[in-house]
């Protein structure tokens, strides 16, 4: 399916120029300016906005349904690709953690 996606635009604001992810945490602690990040991204639904496209397309399916990744031992299927993998090693009868 394809979704019109709106775009937001924003302006992001600093007083100094920020060299990396580290001096723009520096900066928010030390000073209390607050850096905000550009979500361009705009779910039509509910008006939820995103910083990565891709992010706001798998939002979507909270809306939609859709459940593209399906189980092939048992037909499950799942909104988000992490959770097909967890559950597929409910089919193996691998355990990958072990209690203390």
């Amino acid at each position: 399916q394809n979704y019109e996606i709106p775009v937001k635009e924003e302006i992001e604001v600093y007083e100094e120029p920020l060299l990396n992810q580290d001096a723009e945490i520096q900066v928010k602690e030390e000073t209390g300016i607050h850096v905000k990040k550009i979500h361009q991204y705009l779910c039509n639904q509910c008006n939820k906005d995103f910083s990565q496209k891709g992010h706001l397309i798998i939002h979507q399916r909270t809306h939609t349904g859709e459940k593209p990744y399906q189980c092939n031992q048992c037909d499950k299927v799942f909104s988000h690709k992490c959770n097909l993998i967890s559950h597929q090693i409910t089919h193996t009868g691998e355990k990958p953690y072990r209690c203390n």
